[in-house]
Parts: structure tokens; C-alpha cells; sequence
């Protein structure tokens, strides 16, 4: 059995994933490897805690089984040892979960994140089984608790009995439900990482441990900033910074999340977004305007300081 504690104080960022035309390639999008690569590298340069493929943002649903494999591979060599890889091993029953733990494992990640069975509206104990199996491969794991993607909410109660698996150390919570943070550290010691970007200077506030994020890949540098800071109980620096970003992190919990953090990251312009594989089409016109006045609202913000 390896060691199955991990750090996961800072900013772990749930990785996009970057395509490029080729008509021989699922939906005539092949991976951009080296732009991915890339990608991660960027996130660590500007100080995060480490990286997290394979989520939703990674598109992982839309990836042949070679290529899920692979992003976990290059995220891992990308990183180089400078910080985690949290390596989504998501699964429609825990066999299929238990199969890309082990790869994830096998390839070098430090952990994984993992949603209850998908596809698939489990009851408590299939839940508890699911998590059991994974945890016997070895691997620290994130449960992941999105009721919205997952019509699945885990409560308290669930997570504080999922907490008795050896090698369940942290929940991602992204029920949106702020009060989840202290409750759930009331009835056990794992540790409470924020969900979702419009909720992470509240979160932290009330002792939530660490960040999965998303909108941090287009600004890496400012998330692990407001971090930093309400860590450091520098609290209304850290809100000053929050809330001209807000707007923009508003995206993170919208249906088209993938497709805003790209848009962001482009706009930014310090690394590559780019477009989304199907089932994700492009923003309608309103949407993309929209990103475009949010995200250009946070940068000039952080030009202005």
C-alpha cells in the first residue's frame, strides 16, 4: 500500500485541456499535447499548488481511453515534481473507476478525485462501496460532491462515513451550500477543499482547507494570491481582489463553464484555451460578449493595481 496522505493546501487547478484540427481525430479535433504541457508548466510557474486532470474541464468524457491516459501521463511530466497531479478516475460503477486509479497510479499521480458512480443515481451503501473499492488501489483520494453534474448530493452524514475509508482524505464540495465547510469538519478530519470559484473567498473564510478551481487557469497568479492572503488573515486584501474577479468566476458554475474558462484563458492571453470537443459547442453570441466584458473587466483591474 502506498502512502495515501497528500497536501492539498493551495491551489490545485482542474486543468483545461487544449485540441487542434485533424480530420483523422474523434469530432476532427486531435489533443494538443505540447500546448497542454504548456499549460501545466504555466500553472506551476505562477505559484500553484499543483494540477488536476481529467475533471470536467479536462473533457475527460469526450477523450478515447488512450488519450485519458495520456493526459495523466504528460501532467505528470509537466509538472516534474513541483507539485501534485489529483488525476480524475470518474467511472460509471467503481470498476471502471477502480481501472483508471490504477493507471493514474501506475503513471505517477499523487491522488485522484472522485464523483460517485455516474450515469447512475446511487444510494448511500453503493456509494460507500464505490469509494471502498478505489481506495484499495492506493492512491489518496478527493471525493468529488457536485449534485449539480451528479443529481447526487452527498451529505455531511455520507461524507463523514465516507471519511472511515483508509485513504479517503479530502472532499471537493461543490453543493454551492456554504455552510457544508464547517459541518462537514465538525463530523470528520477530512480536509474541505472549495469547488467552486464563486464561492472560494467564503469558503476559506470558514476554514475550508484548500482549492480545486477552475477559473485559476486563466488567472493563476491572482487565485493563488486571494489564497495566500485570507491564509495569511489578510482578509479584506484578499476580498478587495475577490471581488473584482467574482464576476468572471461566476462562469465556473454555469453549464458552459468549460467553454468560458477557455474563452478566459484566451482573452487573458498568457496560454492557450481554445475550442471544446462535443458533445460542448461554442458559446452563443451573447454568451461569448458576455465572457469577454467579465473577463476584461478582471484584467484591467489587475493592470490597474
Amino acid at each position: 500500500m502506498t502512502d495515501t496522505t497528500i497536501d492539498l493546501g493551495g491551489v490545485v487547478v482542474a486543468t483545461t485541456l487544449a485540441f487542434k484540427e485533424d480530420a483523422s481525430a474523434p469530432a476532427g479535433l486531435a489533443v494538443d499535447w505540447e500546448k497542454f504541457a504548456e499549460h501545466c508548466n504555466f500553472l506551476m510557474e505562477n505559484g500553484c499548488r499543483g494540477v488536476g486532470p481529467n475533471g470536467s474541464l479536462g473533457e475527460y468524457e469526450a477523450l478515447t481511453d488512450e488519450e485519458r491516459r495520456k493526459v495523466i501521463q504528460v501532467a505528470v511530466e509537466a509538472v516534474a515534481g513541483r507539485g501534485v497531479v489529483v488525476a480524475g478516475v470518474h467511472g460509471v460503477g467503481w470498476h471502471q473507476a477502480v481501472k483508471w486509479a490504477q493507471y493514474a497510479k501506475e503513471d505517477g499521480a499523487d491522488g485522484v478525485l472522485l464523483l460517485p458512480p455516474t450515469m447512475y443515481k446511487s444510494n448511500d451503501d453503493e456509494i460507500f462501496l464505490h469509494y471502498q473499492k478505489v481506495a484499495e488501489v492506493g492512491l489518496p483520494i478527493m471525493i468529488y460532491n457536485n449534485p449539480f453534474s451528479m443529481k447526487v448530493d452527498m451529505s455531511p452524514q455520507l461524507i463523514a462515513r465516507l471519511a472511515t475509508i483508509p485513504g479517503v482524505v479530502a472532499v471537493k464540495e461543490f453543493s454551492t451550500d456554504i455552510r457544508r465547510v464547517l459541518e462537514i469538519k465538525e463530523l470528520c478530519d477530512l480536509d474541505v477543499i472549495c469547488g467552486a470559484d464563486d464561492l472560494l473567498f467564503e469558503s476559506l473564510v470558514a476554514g475550508a482547507d484548500g482549492w480545486f478551481a477552475g477559473y485559476p487557469n486563466a488567472f493563476p497568479k491572482e487565485a493563488v494570491e486571494i489564497y495566500d492572503q485570507v491564509k495569511a488573515g489578510n482578509i479584506a486584501e484578499a476580498l478587495e481582489l475577490y471581488r473584482h474577479l467574482i464576476t468572471v468566476f461566476r462562469w465556473d458554475t454555469k453549464i458552459e463553464f468549460v467553454q468560458a474558462i477557455k474563452l478566459s484563458i484566451d482573452i487573458a492571453g498568457q496560454s492557450y484555451g481554445g475550442v471544446t470537443r462535443p458533445p460542448r459547442g461554442p458559446l452563443s453570441a451573447e454568451q461569448e460578449a458576455q465572457v469577454r466584458a467579465d473577463t476584461q473587466k478582471a484584467l484591467d483591474y489587475i493592470a490597474s493595481r
